[in-house]
This record gives structure tokens, sequence and C-alpha cells, in this order.
């Protein structure tokens, strides 16, 4: 008698299951996420994918693309959401692809994504360093100078990134042109290199972003400093930011939001992942920790999921409760 009830339970659980998992919005839908090459970007990617999953949708390893063209695949569906719109620095790119007609944008994902320019703290203290525009200056540029053809070696940032044209923009507007090459290339080799001769004692100049693991190799007010930008110039959409601070220091960028930016069709279709998008928020302090890890040699495909693992185990409450406002979206 005894097995036959627990069987009529174990049965029981077995039918409530299966029809709670007939009832979920994402049931036989298949979802394709994008995101650039920068592998310290897979973290935030898939702890939206766990979002989705757990709605019952069928989440597809990310690709890895180019920023250009996730915008472009995700305006033409081929791809259906990008956990990494930064907002104003892909502004010109997120246009071009259709903007507001072709995506749905709703609510931050993460906030305070700074960007900049860094020099090392003893070249700044010892040649009184605290503006870019100083590498007018032929004498103060050839300090930085790594190949000897006399001009500054900024590291900066790949084509196609966003960044790139901002640099461009700004070395141009700033006068640095004659005194200032900016290289583009493999940004992780390059900034390699950059620790390398930081290492070694030589000047070093860079440009990095918030969150990355940068900042927590050379931390900023300890090993390097910020440099200020004489005028706020930004290149297309950004052309009216003042990037100027409350403070009044001006370091050529401002503060971005990164949003979940998603093929407006799909999101029509499906509401209840439009609402998982709108709601899910990361500190960008948990990014940064994570991005450490994968610098300090955590930076396999079962290393990145561990890591997803146990920021959903530590704000599991929180994580929840977007599932269930989304399931609610669903009506």
């Amino acid at each position: 008698m005894r097995h036959s009830v627990l069987f009529a339970t174990a049965f029981t659980t077995l039918i409530s299951t299966s029809a709670f998992a007939a009832d979920l919005p994402g049931k036989g839908i298949t979802v394709k996420p994008a995101q650039s090459t920068i592998s310290e970007e897979t973290f935030q990617t898939l702890l939206v994918s766990r979002g989705l999953e757990k709605l019952g949708y069928n989440v597809e390893k990310p690709s890895e693309v180019d920023y250009n063209v996730a915008y472009t695949s995700l305006a033409a569906g081929d791809v259906t959401f990008l956990a990494t719109n930064w907002q104003p620095l892909h502004d010109d790119m997120y246009k071009a692809a259709g903007g507001d007609n072709k995506f749905y944008r709703e609510g931050v994902y993460v906030t305070g994504a700074a960007q900049g320019y860094l020099i090392d703290k003893k070249t700044a203290q010892q040649y009184h360093i605290t503006n870019i525009a100083q590498l007018k200056d032929p004498k103060i540029a050839k300090l930085f100078d790594t190949n000897g053809d006399g001009k500054a070696d900024l590291t900066g940032c790949n084509p196609g990134w966003g960044c790139e044209a901002v640099i461009n923009h700004q070395i141009d507007a700033y006068g640095l042109t004659k005194t200032v090459t900016h290289n583009q290339g493999n940004y992780a080799a390059m900034m390699a290199d950059t620790i390398t001769r930081y290492k070694e004692g030589k000047p070093v100049i860079y440009y990095t972003w918030t969150p990355y693991w940068v900042s927590d190799v050379l931390k900023p007010g300890k090993d390097v400093v910020w440099l200020q930008v004489p005028f706020s110039a930004m290149p297309g959409e950004q052309k009216d930011i003042d990037t100027k601070l409350p403070n009044g220091a001006n370091y050529g960028f401002p503060v971005n939001v990164m949003h979940i930016v998603v093929n407006k069709a799909w999101a029509q279709k499906n509401p209840a992942a439009a609402k998982l998008f709108s709601v899910m928020k990361l500190p960008i302090s948990d990014i940064n920790a994570q991005n450490a890890m994968m610098h300090e040699g955590k930076a396999g495909e079962a290393d990145i999921q561990r890591h997803v693992d146990g920021w959903i185990k530590a704000h599991q409450p929180l994580f929840d409760s977007w599932v269930k406002e989304a399931l609610a979206a669903q009506g």
C-alpha cells in the first residue's frame, strides 16, 4: 500500500511539473545571444541566458561577432539579444542599424561604466602631467615612445568597438596628430606589453574602460592616474555630449550605461522575456571581480559557467524575483 501511495505522489508531482513546463512562455522557442569577441563580456551575457532558461527558452551559446555585426544581425532577427549595448558609446552603430524602430531597449542592466586615458603615476608626478593636451609638447610625447619614432605610443582601442572613433576624433581635436600614435590591434596583447613596460619602470600611456580587469592590475590612484582632456570632443551621435563632471574634471568620455538590446519584433512576441530584460540589473563591481578571476587564469568556459552559478546562488532571491516578474508579464 505504502509503495502505491509513494508512486501516486511521484506520479502527481511528475504531472504537475510537466504541466508547469508546458506553461512556461519560452517552451519550444530558441534564443540566439550575441556578444563581442571580448570574452570578459560572457559573464553578463550568460546571466541573461540563465534567466531566459528559467522562462523555458532554449538558449544557444552566444555567437561572438564585432559590435557592428551584432547590431545589424539583431535588426535582421538573425540573433535575439546583446547584453552589452553601451550608451552613448554605441549610439552611432545603434542608429545605423535601425535604432528604436528595430530594437527593444528598456531598463538599465549596468551603470557606471567609465573610460579614458591613463599614464603611470611615476611619470605623471615627475613631469607634472595631468592633461592629455600636454602631449602636444614633443619632449613630453617622447617619454611614451616605444618604437623610436619620437611619438607617444598610446595603447588604444580595437577597430569596431566604438572607442576607436572617439580616440581618433580626440587626437585630431586636441592637436595631437603629430606627437601621438593611436596603436590598434589585439587589445589584450597590447595591454600585456603595456603592463610589462610598466613593471620594467618605463612610462606607459593607454586607454581602458570599466568593467575590465586592467584597473585591477594597474590600479588608478596607486599605480596609474587618469588624464583629463582640455575640452569635450565627441564624434557622430555623441557630438553634443558634455563630458565634464559635476566637480569640473573632464576625462573625455561620458560615464556609460549598458542595456540589454533585443530585436523589437521578437520582444513584442515574447513579453515575459522582454520584462526580464527590462528588470535585470548587475553591479559593475561584480563584473570587475569576475573579470579579475578570468585574468588570474580562471577564464575557460567551465570557469565562467561556475562564476554565473556562484553569482545566482549568492543573489538567489533577487534572481528569482526577476523570473517571477517576467512570468507575471506573460499574462
